[in-house]
């Protein structure tokens, strides 16, 4: 693929793409911008990685049009787009290897209690229950379960293991990783007077919108009742939890890790880091940046707002309190001196009263 190719593949998702440098270069494959060989095309979109752009061996690196880049080597070009990572994340598109793809209808291991359309494909000791509606063109990797009465959309794939509880709705071109567990029962114990607990039946569902994807091992639990909702175009990494009659609002980001407990309600366009831990029964609105590790311990709704530490304070105010912390060593012996100073003081006075 040239560079003229790409510039030509990459103006079908981007408003302005401009080559400085030679356009035909012959491009083979991707690469980091640290390493990347002759052949290969990389990228820089922060800052810190500027430097490299001066020593790498790259043939072509795309930047932002906004970056004072200098002029590329001899047979290197330097791609210029507004957001160098969006274009990159495109071209990866182009370049990626194509995953296992299933054979073409349903493997003979596969047991299918509900009708499964041509165009899709269901892998080995693959299992899908009764009354179950599975869409067109859908993937369904070796041995997961989709259990009794679910809903799976048009152009889902579901990689190996995933377990799908009854009752379980999930929209159009969603991807579930391997080992996801969606529909489980939520966490829900009553306390007796004997001090044993007594089970509370689960019996709401799980909700998952279109363009929806989940990581690997994550968990999100069915509603006690009514549900559990997952909105459009969300993405949540491996190894997360999402309790019982929760909400995530369209195109919020959640990284590895995270837990969310009962009844929160996150709103879109959140970006929530690895780690962070949401106590149950709070919300946080829209376009919200919860820092990794975060104890959240209560809602907040400013739009833009930036919350962080344990427990989670807006960033200004969680910056200040880091200050105070780390002086406390210091202040502490500065009251030893002072409650030192102030005996002194006492004993002589006492000295000079006797």
């Amino acid at each position: 693929m040239r560079v003229a190719e790409i510039r030509d593949y990459l103006l079908q998702a981007l408003p302005v793409v401009e080559v400085v440098g030679s356009d035909d270069i012959e491009i083979q494959n991707v690469g980091k911008i640290e390493n990347a060989k002759a052949g290969e095309i990389a990228f820089v979109a922060n800052p810190k990685y500027e430097k490299y752009l001066s020593e790498t061996n790259a043939s072509a690196v795309i930047i932002s049009n906004k970056l004072n880049h200098g002029q590329p080597k001899a047979n290197q070009a330097f791609i210029k787009v507004e957001d160098a990572y969006a274009g990159f994340a495109f071209i990866l598109e182009r370049f990626a290897p194509k995953r296992e793809e299933l054979d073409e209808g349903i493997h003979p291991t596969a047991v299918t209690l509900s009708p499964v359309p041509e165009t899709s494909r269901v892998g080995a000791n693959a299992y899908i229950g009764k009354n179950c509606r599975i869409g067109e063109r859908a993937k369904i990797y070796p041995n997961v379960v989709i259990m009794d009465d679910c809903v799976i959309g048009d152009d889902c794939a579901i990689f190996p293991n995933a377990t799908i509880y009854g009752g379980t709705k999930i929209g159009n071109r969603v991807t579930i990783h391997a080992g996801a567990v969606i529909g489980a029962d939520g966490f829900g114990f009553a306390p007796q007077k004997d001090g044993s607990y007594r089970k509370i039946p689960q019996i709401g569902a799980v909700i998952i919108e279109d363009d929806v994807e989940i990581g690997a091992n994550t968990c999100i639990d069915r509603a006690t009742m009514g549900e559990t909702r997952i909105a459009e175009g969300v993405k949540i990494d491996n190894l997360v939890q999402i309790a019982h009659n929760c909400s995530v609002g369209k195109h919020t980001v959640i990284a590895a890790q995270a837990g969310v407990s009962g009844s929160t309600k996150i709103g879109a366009k959140c970006l929530i880091g690895g780690q962070a831990g949401f106590v149950g029964h709070i919300e946080i609105g829209d376009g919200i940046t919860i820092g990794a590790q975060s104890g959240v311990t209560k809602s907040y709704f400013k739009k833009g707002e930036f919350i962080r530490g344990y427990p989670a304070r807006p960033l200004r105010e969680q910056l200040r309190q880091e200050a105070y912390q780390a002086k406390l060593g210091e202040l502490f012996e500065q009251i030893r001196r002072m409650e030192k100073e102030l005996s002194e003081l006492k004993n002589r006075l006492q000295t000079q009263a006797s």
